[in-house]
């Protein structure tokens, strides 16, 4: 099943054959933990003033699913992160960046770029994804690039299709992929191949794959 530890270490095989120094020891890159994750929103909810009920109604989200959110009691899909992020007025990315990453909302000027390293970058795991946000740090994004595995086999992993305004942009990096969308389309991907869609359309990968495929991709 997505998650088990199974899946999870042929996950780890995965990033150790393509990105070599993905798996470095604690002080490199980490996981940004339900928990983690939860106590950022939860701060960000309580520096604006706002009730559970005021953030459910902005963000379209049941009042459950935000309390269970800043609990840690589960992980949300990259819609629901996007929806919250949206109703805090927060870039989604600073809810999976370490302390020491974020940057002062004081700076004179923004800065004119900003450079990750992927062994650096915390990720996040739902069941079915695991993801790691890249350069959260640049203030203002118009796009969301990350790095994710898919450990999602079928379908029925899924207990909804997963969408957000925009666009995305998506490229293998590793296995293969099968991109379903709501209407009854279908995309596969190989190694270096590359889909463009609206991802106003609901949709999900799984991986088609011995071990869990790694894609590219960028968001806006």
């Amino acid at each position: 099943m997505p998650g088990s530890s199974t899946q999870k270490s042929k996950a780890a095989q995965v990033l150790a054959e393509v990105l070599p120094g993905a798996s470095a020891p604690a002080g490199g890159r980490g996981l940004a933990g339900r928990h983690e994750v939860g106590a950022k929103i939860r701060t960000a909810r309580k520096e604006r003033k706002l009730t559970l009920q005021q953030v459910a109604q902005r963000s379209g989200l049941a009042v459950s699913t935000v309390s269970k959110a800043e609990r840690g009691l589960i992980a949300l899909s990259y819609e629901k992160v996007l929806q919250l992020g949206r109703a805090l007025d927060i870039d989604m990315t600073r809810l999976f960046m370490p302390a020491s990453a974020q940057l002062g909302s004081g700076a004179a000027e923004p800065p004119t770029f900003v450079k990750d390293r992927f062994e650096d970058v915390q990720r996040y795991e739902t069941d079915q994804y695991e993801y790691s946000v890249l350069c959260g740090a640049f203030p203002g994004k118009k796009m969301q690039p990350l790095v994710a595995l898919i450990n999602a086999r079928e379908a029925h992993d899924f207990s909804e299709t997963i969408r957000h305004p925009g666009q995305e942009f998506v490229m293998v990096l590793s296995g293969r992929v099968r991109i379903l969308f709501e209407n009854g389309e279908t995309v596969e991907l190989g190694l270096h191949e590359a889909a463009y869609f609206d991802s106003g359309v609901g949709h999900i990968y799984i991986s088609l794959s011995r071990l869990p495929a790694q894609v590219l991709s960028v968001c806006c």
